[in-house]
């Protein structure tokens, strides 16, 4: 059979759909990139936002208009709070809730009648990832948050903390290395709560990967900003750790935060991006934020704004709130109108659009080790662009001779000047 696995949402959704395509081969089946060759469509739904649910019914709907004749399988945090709402839906033949993901492969095969035929099975790493266009592979090493932001339906979707042990994510990441992935991301739900439930924790974590493995990058997923103990810094003094954090602030108003519920302030915040980059050069700090939480007032904003544009970081993903229901947010007082939350998210991407410029002009004239990853159609002059990213993500591109291939490999280059989405490169 050939299977063909899709993705909306998290760095986590993207680890979970690579450990499914490996399951699925191993017991005999292909993974296709094609939706039109698939006799079964896998979907790891997305529910972090109102319009991420909205997408999710819209894929689902478009899977089986183009393939009407493919099983399809939907998982994931949309699947798991509609449970009832996707059975219902055109196509759907099978839900999986989040806590059956590890039993998706096994559930797929038994409740679909598709019978796996192992003397046919491939090497899990012939090409699952790569099937998928990707040279980076995402692990998931726990899944569940303790916490309650008032916004978050996520935490209500995944349920409690359950983290992998140290030796299952070692040996992972070694498998992966010798398919040929030469970068593996660090991903979970609450990625700092990892191994709060087996007596370990993230730096062990990454120390252990690193000594254990020898994988040319480490990456590391997004981090609550709490949750980063004294000496996490130091873990970067190995260069196989990439300089680059996500750290969820969510707003830069500590009155707000009060609101969501984070437990983490905006002078805390401020004081641990300052030691990132007081001891890790050219560290990239990205981030979250929500756009018009219930009783932003201007002010709020205003106070926010300012604060985003004082630590200046390198990318930020923008949301505008919309209530979950399930969640304490939603039924807060003062909901913020919508004209409000538009006006207030152009001026964000804005000022996001000026830092991201800013962080990448500091890098022009620097020399990276990129990762490359991906190529164009030839140029007009016979050239072959590739793509690829810096340790601290930076996207980057290149013009080379059809002779010189660079996809799947480190390759070192000289940062030039920036282009319209990337920084145009050379080879060094």
């Amino acid at each position: 059979m050939q299977i063909h696995l899709k993705t909306l949402g998290c760095r986590l959704n993207e680890a979970e759909l690579e450990t499914w395509a490996q399951a699925f081969q191993i017991r005999g089946h292909g993974i296709t990139r094609n939706l039109h060759d698939a006799q079964v469509v896998v979907l790891n739904s997305c529910a972090v936002t109102q319009d991420a649910v909205k997408k999710s019914k819209q894929l689902i709907r478009r899977i089986h208009r183009d393939n009407p004749q493919a099983k399809l399988v939907v998982s994931g945090c949309y699947a798991t709070l509609n449970q009832s709402e996707t059975e219902q839906l055109m196509g759907v033949d099978l839900v999986i809730g989040n806590n059956d993901k590890h039993l998706l492969v096994e559930k797929t095969l038994a409740e679909l009648d598709m019978d796996s035929m192992p003397a046919m099975s491939t090497e899990p790493g012939e090409v699952s990832l790569f099937n998928r266009g990707r040279q980076r592979a995402f692990v998931k090493v726990q899944d569940g948050c303790r916490y309650r932001c008032t916004f978050c339906i996520v935490t209500v979707a995944r349920g409690e903390e359950r983290s992998r042990s140290i030796a299952e994510i070692v040996a992972e990441i070694n498998a992966l290395h010798s398919q040929g992935i030469n970068e593996a991301v660090i991903t979970g739900v609450h990625l700092g709560g990892y191994g709060s439930d087996i007596g370990s924790n993230p730096v062990e974590l990454i120390r252990t990967i690193l000594a254990q493995t020898e994988i040319p990058r480490l990456r590391m997923g997004s981090l609550e900003p709490w949750e980063l103990p004294e000496g996490f810094f130091e873990l970067f003094d190995n260069p196989r750790l990439m300089p680059h954090l996500h750290l969820p602030l969510q707003s830069g108003s500590d009155s707000v935060l009060r609101r969501m519920a984070r437990r983490c302030k905006t002078a805390e915040f401020a004081d641990l991006v300052d030691s990132a980059r007081a001891r890790i050069a050219n560290f990239n700090v990205t981030t979250d934020i929500i756009v018009g939480f219930p009783g932003e007032t201007e002010q709020e904003w205003r106070d926010s704004l300012d604060f985003i544009r004082s630590i200046g970081f390198g990318h930020i993903h923008i949301f505008s709130y919309s209530p979950r229901e399930g969640t304490k947010a939603a039924g807060l007082p003062d909901q913020v109108r919508n004209e409000v939350k538009r006006r207030r998210s152009r001026e964000l991407h804005q000022l996001a659009d000026a830092m991201k410029r800013d962080f990448a002009e500091r890098n022009l004239g620097n020399q990276a080790e990129v990762l490359w990853e991906g190529q164009t159609e030839p140029l007009s002059d016979g050239r072959i662009r590739y793509f690829g990213y810096t340790p601290n993500y930076l996207r980057v591109a290149c013009e080379v001779l059809p002779a010189n291939l660079l996809e799947n490999r480190v390759f070192p280059a000289k940062l030039l000047e920036i282009a319209d989405q990337f920084i145009r490169a050379e080879p060094a």
